[in-house]
């Protein structure tokens, strides 16, 4: 069998349904919405894999928000992630079930659940994709920052399969629950030896409350370098206290110590996807702006009139951060 006989044999698109105590993560949906579209083009299925126990109630939900199938596995020692199930087991529904591309979130799980997978299957995985498309022959077309994030590469992977990517939560649209949908719920219960359980979780200890997650953020008012110093972002946390937000920043800021790393956005830090986003002496550069250009609304506020935030904002503010920020928190507060 050729190379091109052998690939035919791999059909459909899947989706990895990270779920975390009882709840599927955001990113499936988002992952869900770019996977209809795909499979649209193709002609093809869009399936989800759901690892965990007792998790039929979410099933539906999965097929109303795009899926046409969903790969239930089932088993005590799936409840909750562990680096030496989740691979072992995914790897051998691909090599039975042969899907031809498999879309999962670029989570911390993710991040290194994916590259156990494709190194099983011995398959090529691009990471952090910031955008899928198809070329005109239906390859994959993954798109992801390379060279530091100077330049935007596109990677195709075509003498392998399945083709494997994971996506950063925030860069794709959740699609439309439609409630008249229906799918197939396949069953699957795997049998787990006790020799595949080297690892074993004995506690779950939860981040501390206080430690802000910008992903969910509506609202996020970031700063720069050009805060000058730690002290300041009590500016930018009044103005997002009267906006209903939070504060973000950009990674000079957070190498300088001014603010912890959990407020980080961009290429090593997070993708977002607020309503209103306001930049606050940020320059711009594609590091930050990969992990902020989809925000609904842009605020960019900095003193020179050339900054690269300028560009993608829908509004730009010319001035000194220190005299347009106050007069904006005051007219929110009076407002």
């Amino acid at each position: 069998m050729n190379i091109s006989e052998e690939l035919n044999n791999y059909q459909g698109i899947w989706v990895f349904a990270e779920q975390r105590e009882r709840k599927i993560q955001n990113v499936v949906y988002e992952l869900l919405g770019k996977g209809r579209e795909l499979a649209d083009k193709l002609e093809t299925e869009l399936s989800v894999v759901l690892m965990g126990d007792g998790w039929e109630d979410k099933c539906l939900d999965l097929i109303t928000h795009g899926a046409d199938k969903v790969y239930l596995v089932q088993h005590s020692r799936l409840e909750n992630y562990t680096g030496c199930i989740y691979p072992k087991m995914m790897a051998e529904l691909i090599s039975q079930y042969k899907p031809a591309m498999v879309l999962i979130g670029a989570t911390s799980i993710g991040r290194a659940f994916a590259p156990q997978v494709a190194a099983k299957l011995k398959t090529g995985l691009t990471a952090d994709c910031t955008g899928l498309d198809l070329t005109e022959s239906g390859e994959l077309a993954q798109t992801r920052p390379a060279l530091g994030g100077n330049i935007m590469a596109t990677i195709l992977c075509k003498s392998r399969r399945p083709v494997m990517a994971t996506v950063r939560p925030k860069v794709m649209k959740k699609i439309k629950e439609d409630l008249k949908r229906r799918g197939e719920v396949v069953k699957i219960f795997p049998e787990i030896k006790e020799e595949d359980l080297r690892i074993k979780i004995l506690k779950i200890v939860k981040e501390l409350e206080s430690k802000v997650n910008i992903e969910e953020a509506e609202v996020i008012v970031s700063g720069g370098r050009g805060i000058r110093e730690a002290k300041n972002f009590a500016l930018l946390e009044e103005l997002a206290k009267a906006l209903g937000g939070v504060v973000g920043a950009s990674r000079a800021v957070i190498d300088a110590g001014w603010i912890s790393h959990y407020h980080q956005v961009g290429q090593t830090g997070k993708t977002v996807s607020p309503k209103l986003y306001i930049a606050c002496g940020i320059s711009g550069a594609i590091q930050h702006l990969i992990g902020m250009q989809t925000s609904k609304c842009i605020v960019a506020i900095n003193k020179d009139p050339h900054a690269p935030i300028f560009q993608i904002a829908d509004y730009g503010i010319v001035g000194d951060l220190f005299e347009v920020v106050p007069l904006l928190t005051k007219s929110l507060k009076e407002g």
